[in-house]
């Protein structure tokens, strides 16, 4: 359930390698990287059963819709199976209900047969527009709800994770992400109704954990 990241700007290829070889030590579900790094997971990744992700139009969401699908898509060339691409906050906040679904299908279309991510960024939006954004992000096409970047104000809690999962149902998965270090967090978000842990703490969280067990995940993707 675990998405490995690693999204500083100032990460480093030796650091992205042992970001790959701990996820695959691990078994972990993805590697989710800047896409100037995508290329370079995929390759380390290649034959297994971890997808290389990228993140697009982070962590601001603040990019033309064209601009936002042409990054996902040179992603997807790159190598990427999953994208988790940042909502337009200011869109969504504003009421324009056309330009934000419009947003997500933009990048949707770019690329049809990989995971798609829709971060909703909760810490600067209410109640509301958490649900408006979830259902607009269903409309457009994405697989997933995803709670936080980690790059704003806070990160994801179990309230919100109980609010996306009830606006999305269980067709569509929830990644909660942002701040998830301890076990004790990361089974209450699962408990919750989250599908992925979004986090940079993997390694320490299966082995606090006592990894060697295997958990069954919930259905979602």
């Amino acid at each position: 359930m675990i998405d490995h990241t690693l999204l500083r700007a100032d990460a480093t290829s030796a650091e992205v390698r042992r970001l790959c070889e701990e996820a695959l030590a691990h078994r972990f579900k993805a590697v989710c990287v800047n896409p100037v790094h995508v290329g370079r997971v995929a390759r380390i990744l290649a034959g297994s059963d971890v997808a290389p992700c990228a993140v697009v139009g982070f962590p601001l969401g603040a990019v033309p819709p064209e601009d936002k699908a042409a990054e996902a898509a040179g992603a997807v060339r790159r190598g990427a199976a999953e994208i988790d691409m940042v909502i337009a906050l200011g869109a969504l906040k504003e009421g324009d209900h056309a330009a934000v679904r419009a947003d997500i299908a933009a990048v949707r279309a770019a690329c049809r047969e990989q995971v798609l991510k829709v971060i909703i960024e909760t810490c600067l939006l209410d109640d509301a527009q958490k649900r408006l954004a979830c259902t607009l992000a269903v409309e457009a096409g994405a697989d997933f709800v995803k709670t936080s970047t980690g790059f704003s104000t806070g990160g994801a809690t179990v309230a919100d994770v109980v609010l996306m999962r009830a606006s999305v149902g269980d067709a569509v998965g929830v990644k909660a992400s942002g701040g998830v270090r301890s076990v004790a967090a990361a089974r209450a978000l699962i408990a919750a109704g989250a599908t992925r842990l979004g986090t940079s703490s993997g390694v320490a969280l299966v082995t606090a954990g006592g990894a060697g067990g295997t958990y069954q995940a919930p259905s979602g993707r």
